[in-house]
């Protein structure tokens, strides 16, 4: 007889439920300006630690200190955060137009706005990002991307350039730099891995930002991309937004209870950081300082933004059916636009008059945006593209089969 116990298996469980508050010890918290920068060409080796300290700026009292703080003007933390209200308040008009069925579903980044903004003013005209569905922040922080034009994609109406053929929230524009959201989670990755190779080989200067959640970390798509960007140094900047929920499943069990997700990096020799998500200034640097090193042929960086996802994973889903209602609230990184609220007016550059000021004028700039988006249709007046348009602009010349079904349609 065997003297060994019977092998068990290991089955991660969250550290809050509902009716329970969640502990959120399990966070490896750094204090604020207490995590070494390192030279924007050390190795992966040189940031082995960094995977699994957490990179933060602001303190408490909204102040910039360490050795992260950007070199960043008033002006421009002015725009992040007109950005990131914006983008507050655009999801929250979206999401009640989903609930009057104007639109057939929507996904909020609420809580995990500054990632997105922040991430937007570390890039350049003619870089590429490959985003999931919570990076609507990336268009939203643009001038030159109209809101009526987004949120005519999400209505899928006459004047949807995609034809109502893509969910609504994968957005698509080419001259934005934002390649067409894809909904098989885990391929951004490795084309974002693909395209950053391909703008070195052409000898470009542009490089590429991937996208990609704690729970399709587990796909195959994520190691794949992370071998090649390793072996051929591609010049992309490798996100992970740690926002500790998959859809229902808690981010332990894609493998972030024993080790970060920066973590992954390191093992596969790209120099990786571990960073506060919901801190403005921090995300910038370490944006900044990943874009530098990809420029420089330098090779890529992966970094996990540590978040919270504080609404539901999307329209079709109840959070309150597997953690505690209050957990948001409870976050111990807080809100990211009450943090750089603070750190304006900390800096005398703002003020909480000037905040509700800006509230309603964001508020009526959305409003007056989905008025002349609804005004080209919606779900619930009928105005969307025919159903014959799915045939056009697939083939040059329709084949004989396409021709069969477009018949048998009826169209």
């Amino acid at each position: 007889m065997s003297q060994h116990e019977p092998l068990r298996l290991h089955v991660p469980e969250p550290s809050g439920r509902p009716g329970s508050p969640t502990d959120f010890s399990y966070l490896h918290l750094s204090e604020a300006g207490a995590v070494r920068r390192p030279p924007v060409d050390t190795s992966h080796f040189g940031t082995q630690d960094l995977a699994y300290e957490l990179i933060r700026v602001l303190d408490p009292e909204g102040r910039a200190v360490g050795p992260w703080a950007p070199e960043v003007s008033p002006a421009q933390l002015r725009k992040g955060l007109r950005a990131m209200m914006k983008t507050r308040i655009f999801d929250a008009r979206m999401l009640i137009a989903q609930r009057q069925k104007k639109i057939s579903f929507y996904m909020q980044c609420l809580g995990e706005e500054a990632i997105a903004v922040a991430h937007a003013q570390a890039l350049e005209p003619g870089d590429m990002c490959f985003p999931t569905y919570r990076q609507q922040g990336l268009l939203l922080s643009r001038d030159d991307i109209p809101m009526a034009e987004l949120m005519c994609q999400l209505l899928s109406n006459e004047c949807d350039p995609l034809k109502g053929r893509q969910l609504p929230v994968m957005y698509s524009y080419k001259r934005a730099g934002f390649f067409s959201i894809s909904g098989n989670l885990g391929t951004q990755y490795i084309q974002a891995v693909g395209w950053a190779m391909a703008s070195a080989i052409k000898g470009d200067t542009r490089i590429a930002s991937g996208w990609i959640g704690d729970g399709a970390t587990a796909e195959s798509d994520f190691h794949n991309a992370l071998t090649f960007a390793h072996v051929y140094r591609a010049p992309v900047i490798l996100n992970v937004v740690n926002n500790q929920w998959a859809i229902s499943t808690f981010q332990a069990v894609a493998g972030g209870e024993a080790a970060s997700f920066a973590a992954r990096g390191v093992g596969c020799g790209i120099a990786s950081l571990r960073v506060d998500g919901n801190d403005f200034l921090a995300v910038l640097a370490a944006s900044r300082w990943a874009a530098e090193r990809a420029r420089s042929n330098l090779g890529p960086t992966l970094i996990e933004w540590v978040t919270y996802r504080a609404g539901p994973h999307s329209t079709s889903d109840d959070p309150s059916k597997y953690r505690p209602a209050d957990d948001w609230e409870r976050f111990p990184l807080g809100d990211p636009v009450q943090r750089l609220k603070q750190h304006l007016i900390v800096l005398g550059a703002w003020s909480e008059q000037e905040h509700q000021q800006v509230q309603l004028e964001l508020e009526a700039e959305v409003a007056a945006a989905q008025k002349e988006a609804e005004s080209h249709g919606t779900l619930l007046d009928g105005h969307i593209p025919s159903a014959a348009t799915m045939f056009d602009d697939v083939y040059a010349e329709m084949p004989a089969h396409l021709r069969r079904q477009r018949q048998e349609l009826g169209v």
